[in-house]
């Protein structure tokens, strides 16, 4: 009897142990999928930016093409900003949560590409954009103040 209560024991410790892993493994795909999609729509928003574009140090505004039910791509304004500790991306009255356990976020653009490599905290313009965009996210969505994730978007053609 004692020797079956110790595999017993030892059993619900093991399927525990493995039960914990499993959840632990599920929540950091959930997580690193959260963050790939983040930096595609990023990606994709960036590539397909349209003038006026309003660049400030803490946020960015522009229109881009989205992706609408149906699967049309239209127009529509964009806004990326920081919200408490939440990094959001918006393109319509519900935000997307790009990153959480953000302290910081900070934009720079491109005015000139070449060896003298000219980045600018504000690039406001109604008729032309930033060669590329540069975000450095200060947390990496971790919560995590020592840790910069530094993001390079190329815009397509200048405006």
């Amino acid at each position: 009897m004692a020797i079956a209560g110790v595999v017993i024991m030892a059993a619900h410790r093991i399927f525990t142990g493995v039960a914990k892993l499993c959840r632990a493994v599920a929540a950091a795909r959930e997580s690193l999928d959260r963050s790939v999609n983040a930096r595609r729509w990023l990606k994709a928003t960036f590539l397909s930016l349209e003038p006026p574009f309003e660049g400030r140090a803490n946020r960015a505004s522009f229109t881009s093409r989205q992706l609408v039910p149906g699967g049309w791509f239209e127009q529509k304004p964009t806004q990326l900003s920081q919200d408490g500790s939440r990094f959001l991306g918006a393109t319509g009255a519900e935000p997307i949560q790009l990153a959480d356990g953000v302290s910081d976020v900070a934009f720079d653009y491109l005015l000139d590409p070449g060896a003298d490599t000219k980045w600018v905290r504000e690039w406001i313009s109604p008729v032309s954009t930033p060669l590329a965009v540069r975000l450095r996210i200060t947390g990496c969505g971790r919560g995590d103040a020592g840790c910069v994730d530094t993001l390079l978007f190329l815009v397509k053609e200048r405006g």
